[in-house]
């Protein structure tokens, strides 16, 4: 379409495009334009092929690491072998338990990934399926798909824009722009051009947007990608992926832990070499200390937790696409709301009402289930009378089951919301309309802005004609000499026509629509029975009307959003409202919603409280600001940013697509982690843009759901609460979970060094290894996804961007408290094996060279007892299994102690998670199952252990845990301080 396409006449438009308003195009014509310029369809999105998705799990993060280890173990082997044929397949089954763990787990995230991602409709869905064309002369049904530009269209209610159209001719016609412009009332559509800009003119309908009523015909100008929404999608489809918050710190936390695995082992490597060890030896070395820091279950934890919290998330109504995307929604400082459908309920409802000189406050929950007034006065009487039957909305057939707000109703949504409040109010108003039958109707039109309907009543004594009158307060007050108080007609004298102005004045300013009512009843003598009434020449009078009431409407707030948004400021969450609506119209939205707060004034409150323009007054003076879009065009990057960094309480009206994508940009460089909700076609560039996008799920377009990262399927605001504490929970069980895994891991990484270092027999083998982080990592660490929130969670500011997963104050007091405590503990364990079968911790402590040499059957231990090669290899198995045991222990007090960071575990409740039971249960189990039913499997170095060795570990486990009691109990008796500040995690 080009720019002024709205401007040209019909005569202009046939020239450009070759066609013939009468005729239109010729079939060959059409087929040439349908080759050159190709379907009227969506380029949809591209996605990534499914075994691209496997691959990347495969080679993930601590994949990497893994798999250099699966090297490295068969290389060493392969080394061996060359040396010696009859080398033991040690290396090469810790090889294929590796590479096994890598596929199982990578698998499993691939599945739980699939599972959780929803593929939502694409663009192609939002396509109509057929349109009346005219083409050769003649008029033609053809899929919506093969229209060119040139073409005749006709359009009428109840239809989807097949294209981008320019008018020719319009009767009555309206379209719901909602899903473009964000306004919820229908917009009047004509022929002629009324604005500069093709977004506000008349005479353009868009590419799937809905005709609500009457019929138009018009000339295409633009299809596909080149529609306006073609070119929103695209817009959507060219702003990139940010990773999200998570992903970095997952990155972080991988970063760090291969650092210091892969640092370790060279080091170690190093120190073997220098040590006068082979460098077969110190390879294996270095495998085992690498090993040790890996946390290979690290990679299901993170997936499963996600994927469980997303299952949570969904029974509360938040459908997640992206598992990263439920930490982002907890990690998010600002929210830019769209209004309609998010904040509003996305229907036109009764707000107010004014008779017998007084304003009443209409019930507008979805139910209206409590109106509060005066139902008893005869002007109430006449003023629902007149809400009924001078109305042509219907309800839909067979809906006599379906709550009355959710029914679907033919008609515009003013007429609906009158509708809907009438057979909440009295019920059966179609059984009334047919009592007070239709004689006569004059529609509601933009020109006289008024509606009337002549009834019959079902008054069996007055036997009168009823007109009854709707339309703009002020065409209604103009043709009134009358007014209704109390049922008795008064004349309508100077003070109260300024009284009834007054009103309007003050609903309209809550962004109210108003509307007047007035009636009369016709005498029989000049209108009897068998009068025929003419509405072209309206024989009938239509002035020295009884002035009834007014009713206002607004597309009111969902019940649940204030809370929602005051939960959202008291997690230190900022709302923005973004709206392509009024600016007056948002304004009172978010008044009511508290997104401005009750004492919070804008430059323009100030400005009328003062009496003085406002440019008298200091914009630092306000709390709250309203910013249309054509301010916002005029405004560079930096004056944005001010605003968004000076105001608490910020509105931006009137705003088109391109500027959502400003607002969020300059959100994002004040280093804000940001979310959009929307539902319209509008919002999906904002939406993709965003660190996160939420998109509505029942009012929502195609578009916005495609664009975002989780769907509301109540389309409620306060449904996004529920989201931040579950993202918050996520980040910290996440940390809870870092945490227990890298204090095993140093438990595990000590025993390689003592055996370097010191000269010990090896406290514990690879396998049992690599058993030690399946056994107590997985179920354990996702048992810590199902801890509760800690009481303070949603009084938290939001977390700062270089608030790290895994943070200094975590690494220190996981590897250098925890971790060497655990170590302590199992070393004591171990040293107390072998000491029971001869051998002292003073003569193990530099005994391992001569404890490996195999020819060397008569080794003496402290009491002269000499131990063959064979013997020797079933104890070290069992001091494996002891270590492997004792971690277990410590890590069940480590489990238990991480449930919380800062609360006491008393005070969380060691029942409230059962979860942790099995997360308890299932190392033990595991444990049992290694001793005592695969103790024989010499491939496995696990061996049958006697049951007091299963206890030795529990008064270590008991010390740990009373240590991080006491690391909690200071910080909450000091909180800021160094000890705070350095051993909260």
């Amino acid at each position: 379409m080009g720019k002024n396409d709205h401007k040209l006449s019909s005569e202009d438009l046939e020239k450009k495009y070759g066609t013939n308003i009468v005729t239109g195009l010729s079939s060959a014509r059409a087929a040439e334009l349908l080759a050159r310029d190709g379907p009227n369809t969506l380029s949809p999105p591209r996605s990534t092929p499914e075994i691209v998705k496997f691959l990347k799990h495969m080679v993930w993060g601590f994949s990497i690491l893994l798999w250099i280890g699966v090297f490295l173990s068969w290389m060493t082997y392969a080394i061996s072998y060359s040396r010696d044929p009859s080398s033991p397949l040690e290396d090469v089954y810790l090889g294929g338990v590796l590479a096994l763990v890598v596929i199982i787990t990578g698998a499993f995230a691939y599945y739980q990934e699939s599972e959780s991602t929803n593929i939502i409709a694409s663009f192609s869905k939002m396509i109509p399926k057929q349109a009346v064309v005219i083409r050769d002369a003649e008029k033609k049904i053809i899929p919506s798909e093969q229209l060119v530009v040139g073409d005749i269209v006709e359009i009428k209610g109840g239809d989807q824009i097949p294209a981008d159209i320019r008018l020719l001719s319009s009767q009555g016609c309206k379209v719901d722009n909602s899903s473009l412009t964000g306004e919820s009332e229908p917009q009047s559509r004509s022929c002629h051009c009324t604005h500069d800009n093709p977004l506000e003119t008349k005479n353009i309908v868009f590419y799937s947007t809905t005709c609500l009523e009457g019929t138009a015909t018009g000339m295409v100008v633009n299809t596909g990608d080149r529609t306006f929404i073609g070119q929103i999608a695209s817009l959507a489809s060219g702003v990139g992926n940010k990773k999200t918050p998570l992903a970095i710190e997952i990155e972080h936390f991988i970063y760090i832990v291969a650092g210091v695995a892969v640092s370790f082992g060279i080091v170690f490597f190093i120190t073997a070499v220098f040590m006068k060890n082979s460098v077969l030896q110190s390879i294996i070395f270095f495998i085992g200390i690498s090993e040790a820091n890996v946390p290979e279950g690290f990679q299901a934890t993170v997936t499963v937790m996600l994927t469980l919290t997303a299952k949570r998330m969904a029974k509360k109504n938040c459908l997640v696409k992206d598992l990263d995307a439920v930490e982002t929604l907890g990690s998010t400082s600002i929210i830019c709301s769209d209004k309609t459908g998010t904040l509003t309920q996305n229907r036109m409802t009764v707000a107010h009402l004014w008779f017998d000189n007084q304003i009443f406050t209409a019930d507008t929950r979805e139910d209206h289930s409590d109106q509060s007034f005066d139902q008893t006065s005869g002007t109430w009487t006449s003023l629902s009378k007149i809400i009924t039957l001078c109305n042509r909305a219907e309800f839909m057939p067979e809906q006599e089951n379906v709550p009355i707000t959710k029914r679907s109703v033919v008609g515009d949504a003013s007429e609906a919301a009158l509708l809907k409040f009438s057979e909440a109010l009295f019920g059966d108003v179609a059984g009334i309309r047919k009592r007070n039958c239709k004689v006569a109707e004059i529609p509601f039109n933009s020109c006289n802005k008024f509606q009337i309907s002549i009834h019959k009543t079902d008054d069996p004594i007055d036997k009168r004609f009823l007109l009854v009158m709707k339309g703009a307060p002020e065409k209604i007050l103009e043709r009134c000499s009358t007014i209704l108080i109390h049922g008795q007609e008064q004349p309508l004298d100077e003070s109260t026509a300024e009284a009834f102005y007054t009103v309007c004045k003050e609903l309209a300013g809550l962004g109210e629509r108003v509307l007047g009512f007035c009636h009369l009843y016709l005498p029989s003598d000049e209108f009897p029975e068998t009068y025929s009434f003419d509405t072209d020449t309206m024989n009938f009078p239509t002035s020295n009307l009884c002035l009834v009431g007014l009713l206002s409407m607004i597309d009111p707030p969902r019940s649940t959003v204030p809370d929602a948004v005051a939960k959202c400021r008291t997690a230190g969450i900022k709302v923005i409202m973004v709206t392509g609506d009024h600016p007056i119209t948002a304004k009172a939205v978010a008044k009511s919603v508290g997104i401005i707060s009750a004492n919070s004034e804008t430059v323009e409150d100030i400005a009328k409280r003062r009496n003085v323009s406002v440019d008298q007054v200091n914009k630092r003076d306000a709390e709250a600001v309203v910013v249309t879009g054509m301010e916002l065009m005029d405004m560079s990057p930096g004056q944005l940013e001010e605003i968004l960094n000076d105001y608490s309480e910020i509105i931006f009206a009137r705003t088109s697509p391109e500027q959502k994508l400003l607002i969020v940009e300059g959100c994002q460089r004040l280093g804000a982690v940001v979310a959009v909700t929307g539902d319209g076609v509008n919002d999906s560039p904002a939406l993709k843009k965003a660190d996160i996008g939420i998109a509505m799920g029942l009012a929502g377009s195609d578009a916005a759901r495609t664009a975002a990262d989780m769907v509301l399927l109540d389309d409620n605001f306060a449904s996004i609460v529920t989201g931040v504490e579950e993202g918050r929970l996520i980040f910290d069980n996440l940390k809870k979970s870092i945490a227990y895994t890298l204090t095993k891991n140093m438990a595990l990484l000590w025993a390689y060094l003592v055996y370097v270092i010191v000269g010990l027999p090896l406290p514990i083998g690879a396998i049992a290894t690599l058993f030690s982080d399946l056994s107590t990592d997985i179920v354990p660490s996702v048992a810590l996804s199902y801890e509760k929130a800690e009481s303070d969670i949603m009084n938290r500011m939001p977390r700062q961007k270089k608030d790290r997963l895994v943070n200094l104050p975590l690494v220190i007091y996981s590897y250098l408290h925890i971790g060497i405590m655990e170590f302590l503990g199992a070393l004591v364990v171990y040293f107390t094996i072998y000491a029971q079968e001869g051998f002292r911790p003073s003569t193990l402590v530099g005994f391992r060279v001569e404890w490996e040499m195999d020819y060397v059957n008569d080794l003496e231990d402290s009491y002269g007892q000499e131990w063959t090669s064979y013997q020797r290899q079933t104890l070290e198995w069992t001091g494996y299994t002891a270590f492997f045991v004792a971690i277990v222990v410590l890590q069940i007090a480590d489990l238990i102690m991480r449930k919380t960071r800062r609360s006491s575990i008393f005070q969380q409740g060691l029942f409230r998670n059962k979860a942790i039971w099995v997360g308890i249960a299932s190392p033990i189990i595991i444990s049992l199952i290694l001793s005592y039913g695969l103790g024989s499997v010499t491939a496995l170095h696990f061996t049958v252990l006697r049951p007091e060795h299963w206890f030795l570990a529990v008064p270590y486990a008991v010390l740990i845990w009373a240590y991080d009691e006491l690391r909690k109990l200071f910080i909450r008796l000091y909180p800021g301080s160094w000890w705070d500040q350095n051993m909260y995690y």
